[in-house]
């Protein structure tokens, strides 16, 4: 393991910047897969190593984590940052997801049963294809949706948190085993793509092959499952 000592020791940013460009580089690729055309990967490589540059000023190797393993947290939360700092999802999209949600806690508080696209559909009063449509929209903008919820990683980088806001940190151990138990109320459908999506780091395309349907299909059903998820941890 590399301690503190390392970055300390370094004669310039200029080396540390050299032996992790690679790592901002691959957290860069893999969210940019996951964003619209309109986010720049320039703009994520240039934010990704202000966040490298962070870690290498706050690592503290005794918390028993690897330089690697906390700088790529700090990496993808310095760009997830600047994107939701460019208000890149448009206003109509949050009140669309919002209105979705809504009706599917209406439909599932008043039928005891999952809500489909049929009733969802039908309780907004709109097409089927037009519920596809909204949910291809909100898409992008539930590409960081467990974040938007309140989970962060932050928690795995500084095991001093809880000490030092022992209420803050039994909320979020509380809030955790809710996220988990409404994601196990999921259709099973759902909680496979989640899984694909969230553990095993697939894109769209690939869970659409293992799964026998069209990328387009896929992107539907996440975006329906993060807002079934919101509606489900509406109290948080």
């Amino acid at each position: 393991m590399i301690g503190v000592a390392m970055y300390k020791d370094m004669q310039s940013s200029d080396d540390l910047v050299k032996r992790y460009a690679p790592l901002v580089q691959r957290i860069a690729y893999h969210l940019k897969s996951r964003l619209p055309d309109s986010v720049l990967i320039d703009d994520l490589l240039q934010s990704g190593m202000m966040g490298l540059l962070e870690a290498s000023g706050k690592f503290n190797d005794s918390k028993g984590a690897s330089f690697e393993t906390y700088a790529g947290i700090r990496i993808r939360g310095a760009m997830i940052d600047d994107i939701r700092k460019g208000d890149w999802v448009p206003r109509s999209v949050h009140k669309n997801a919002r209105a979705i949600a809504s009706a599917i806690t209406q439909i599932e508080q008043s039928t005891g049963q999952i809500a489909t696209d049929h009733e969802i559909a039908a309780r907004l009063d709109i097409t089927l294809d037009k519920y596809h449509s909204i949910l291809k929209d909100a898409a992008n903008g539930h590409i960081f949706a467990f974040d938007e919820l309140g989970v962060t990683e932050d928690y795995l980088a500084d095991s001093t948190q809880g000490a030092n806001e022992p209420y803050k940190g039994l909320r979020d151990e509380k809030f955790k085993v809710s996220l988990k138990k409404a994601i196990e109320t999921l259709p099973e459908r759902e909680r496979l793509i989640l899984a694909l999506y969230y553990d095993e780091e697939l894109n769209l395309k690939e869970i659409g092959e293992v799964i026998g349907v069209s990328e387009s299909r896929v992107s539907q059903i996440h975006s329906q499952a993060m807002v079934r998820l919101k509606s489900r941890m509406n109290d948080w």
